[in-house]
Order: structure tokens, then C-alpha cells, then sequence
């Protein structure tokens, strides 16, 4: 999950450019997931924790990835690891953004029973992003599980209500309310089509947008 924030006048040059304050929030899904791991006997408390000590893995592996391209990087975790990352202080993550950093968050929210996707709506809310960019396999929202159903049809523009209302699996309830009360649009996109996560933030129509 990517959040945007709009540059203002103090950014660094090579930033105004493109027009955008880059945060990344990770998932550790490839590692582990909480509900499943809980489907499969271990205490939900327990299998979140080690579901959100996955996402610092990642979070770590991106900042390796991004440094070697030369982008400067932050990794902030909402669980206290100090030795490998920042505890997630508010105006400190900000602070990095209004540098040119990018900010990889990880840990989730903290807390058990909360998605990477309420994570990152949380996350979205606390810096003051101007969009969610919800990375994904598809093009964007559909009518249908288009892997399931050929015929499922794109849908470009659709609201959170009726995202709730259908049970589209654009993200989780939670996180949806979140931005829905805080009227915080989320873009769908294919992030394996080469390209198209500049595209989205240039502000060219691509894949599906959630919002009012």
C-alpha cells in the first residue's frame, strides 16, 4: 500500500518534480497471515504478533531495495524494535517525508485484529495523505473475482458504500469505514504493469478509484 502526499514549497527539489511525498505501508502476507494462521489453532493474538513481526521483514528488504536505487528511506514500526528500526512517532515520520524520504511503514497498527489495510488507512490519516494507492495483481476493481469469472467487468469509478453494500474485496470493512469517515480516496491499480504506479501519482486515470 502507497501513501501520497502532495509536496509542498520546502521539498527538495528532486521531489517537486514528481509532485509527491512517497509513505509505503507492508504487508507480511508472503510470510504469514494472521487469520490464517489462526484458522490453523494458533491463538489469534499470537498469530497476529507474528503476523506483523512479517511485515518488519519486508519493510527491511524494501529499504534495501529502495537504498540501492539511491532513495533515501525510513523503516517506522508500530512495535518497539529499536536496534533495526524508529518506533512510529507522528511528526517524526512527517518530518522524514518533508525531507524526501520515503517512509516504510511495518508492525501494522500494533495491535492484534487490525489488517495491513486498516493499517494503512490509519497510517494515511495520521500524515495527512492525500491518497491510497492499493497495489495489486489486477487492473482494479471488479464486478467479480476476475481470476474466477472471465466476463467480471472493470469498474472505474465506484464509491465506498457501494463497496461495503457488494462486498467487493477492494480491502477489509474496517479499513473502508475508515476512509469512508475520513473521505480519503483509494486508487486500485496492476503494480506488475511497468509504469503505472508514476502514472497514478502524475494524476492519469488508471485502474479504479474508491471515494466519495
Amino acid at each position: 500500500m502507497v501513501l501520497i502526499r502532495r509536496w509542498r514549497r520546502e521539498s527538495p527539489r528532486k521531489f517537486r518534480k514528481f509532485g509527491a511525498w512517497v509513505a509505503v505501508v507492508v504487508g507480511g502476507g508472503n510470510f504469514i497471515r494472521g487469520v490464517a494462521a489462526s484458522a490453523m489453532g494458533i491463538d489469534r493474538v499470537v498469530a497476529d504478533n507474528m503476523g506483523m513481526l512479517a511485515t518488519v521483514i519486508n519493510a527491511l528488504a524494501l529499504q534495501d531495495a529502495l537504498e540501492k536505487i539511491e532513495a533515501h528511506t525510513r523503516v517506522v514500526t508500530a512495535i518497539e524494535m529499536r536496534a533495526i528500526a524508529e518506533p512510529f512517532i507522528r511528526r517524526r515520520a512527517i518530518r522524514h517525508l518533508e525531507k524526501g524520504r520515503v517512509v516504510v511503514f511495518a508492525g501494522g497498527t500494533g495491535n492484534p485484529y487490525f489488517s495491513t489495510d486498516t493499517a494503512a488507512a490509519l497510517r494515511a490519516m495520521e500524515i495527512k495523505a492525500d491518497v491510497i494507492l492499493k497495489a495489486t495483481k489486477v487492473d482494479g476493481v471488479y464486478d467479480a473475482d476476475p481470476k474466477k469469472v472471465p466476463e467480471a467487468e472493470l469498474i472505474p469509478e465506484i464509491g465506498y458504500l457501494d463497496v461495503l453494500s457488494r462486498g467487493l474485496a477492494v480491502m477489509d470493512t474496517t479499513a473502508i469505514s475508515l476512509c469512508m469517515d475520513n473521505r480519503m480516496p483509494i486508487v486500485v491499480f496492476n503494480l506488475n504493469v511497468p509504469g503505472n504506479l508514476k502514472r497514478v501519482i502524475l494524476g492519469e486515470k488508471v485502474g479504479s478509484l474508491v471515494s466519495p
